[in-house]
């Protein structure tokens, strides 16, 4: 069973876990290294069964643990070269035997098989991914400035996908941010409105997504509720049939509940 939880999703830190009934994998390691701990211990889950570590990019809300994590517990790190020469700290700090670093092209940890793709965002070369574990396909893509072809594309026959919904408009203008940060969050190489993220989940609906999780919120620019009523209405907005999908919203303090795929 292919099973997918974040332990801690938002504009301060980032960290998810897919499992296998073999395999532990970790996404990004944004919070420090004893957070993450103890979130897997909730659990009933030891750093030391962590199969390996997927940077999507360089931000410390990504990589914030990352190096004193995988040096405590001897874990591989997998990056491509444009994002480990981007975050030399880290580097220094993992063992050279566990710098992996991946092309955009097909790789396996254990039985779970990546993808990485590119996604529009202000780091060295950030990327999104792909899962695949036996016949099911779930996708991670946060960070995205803009939604293209080539995301869509990958997002596509994905059962499960943890999507970005970034902030909200017009919470965003008038939130006490200086402008160029406005301007770097809303511009095509920053992150994710909700309504892009309603229209892009509105799409993948026809395409074989049926669990979604809305993920990596602002703090100051979003809040829950309102980026799953943003998403839903988008979703009402095109759908004009009933659709079958299930669809909340990453904790930014504690693990999600867990999502079982396919």
């Amino acid at each position: 069973m292919l099973q997918f939880c974040t332990l801690y999703s938002g504009s301060t830190g980032n960290c998810s876990l897919v499992q296998t009934q073999d395999q532990k994998i970790l996404i990004d390691a944004g919070e420090s290294a004893k957070k993450i701990t103890e979130a897997l211990s909730s659990l009933n889950i030891a750093p030391e069964e962590i199969s390996g570590i997927l940077v999507t990019h360089e931000h410390s809300d990504h990589v914030k643990g990352l190096g004193t994590f995988s040096k405590k517990y001897h874990i591989p790190v997998f990056a491509n070269k444009e994002t480990w020469n981007a975050m030399p700290t880290q580097l220094e700090k993992v063992e050279k035997e566990n710098q992996k670093e991946f092309s955009f092209d097909y790789f396996s940890i254990g039985d779970i098989t990546i993808l990485p793709f590119s996604i529009p965002h202000d780091a060295a070369n950030p990327c999104g991914f792909n899962l695949y574990y036996q016949d099911k396909k779930m996708s991670i893509a946060t960070d995205i400035g803009h939604m293209n072809d080539s995301i869509i594309h990958h997002l596509s026959d994905s059962s499960f996908v943890l999507l970005e919904a970034n902030y909200e408009p017009e919470i965003l203008k008038c939130s006490s941010y200086p402008y160029l940060l406005k301007q770097r969050i809303a511009g095509p190489n920053g992150h994710l409105s909700n309504e892009a993220a309603g229209k892009t989940i509105s799409y993948l609906l026809n395409h074989g997504l049926q669990n979604v999780m809305l993920g990596h919120l602002s703090k100051e620019n979003n809040f829950p509720e309102l980026a799953y009523k943003s998403v839903v209405e988008q979703i009402l907005e095109n759908h004009k049939e009933e659709k079958s999908y299930q669809l909340s919203v990453a904790s930014r303090s504690a693990p999600s509940p867990v999502v079982s795929i396919g």
